[in-house]
């Protein structure tokens, strides 16, 4: 080995250059002025501005998680169905009462607008308790939800 052939296993750290002259000098690379410029700036995010221009509607939840069951009236089941049939979401479906959310067969509801006269078997469906008083009023049976 000779001196010339000598490397250093480290890099010679640079001084930092100041002025007019240097990297980082003068306006430190914030460019004139303004908002931006200034110690301790803070800019607000322009999500924000979106944010505050949503309403606070029911709840303050700007996007609910859970999937609202699509509704079938009284009237619906009445006008497609016959006496003894079926009533389930699978049913619904085929017969385009109700329609697909996700690629899921949706969680069901029948409430009590209209009238029933015939006795139908309702299965895997939330009923509210007035369209419940008339279906069996009807002579009609309601299976629990699985």
């Amino acid at each position: 080995m000779q001196t010339h052939n000598l490397q250093r296993k480290t890099k010679n750290k640079k001084s930092r250059q100041v002025g007019r002259g240097g990297k980082r000098g003068k306006t430190s690379g914030r460019g004139t002025k303004g908002q931006l410029a200034r110690a301790g700036h803070k800019v607000r995010p322009e999500i924000r501005d979106f944010i505050k221009r949503l309403p606070k509607l029911r709840g303050y939840a700007f996007a609910s998680i859970v999937a609202k069951p699509e509704i079938v009236d009284l009237t619906k089941l009445e006008k497609n169905f016959k006496a003894g049939e079926t009533v389930s979401p699978s049913i619904l479906l085929k017969k385009g009462l109700i329609r697909q959310v996700g690629g899921l067969s949706p969680k069901v509801k029948i409430l009590s607008d209209g009238e029933i006269s015939k006795k139908l078997v309702i299965e895997d469906c939330f009923v509210s308790e007035k369209a419940k008083e008339k279906i069996e009023k009807a002579g009609g049976t309601i299976k629990p939800t699985s």
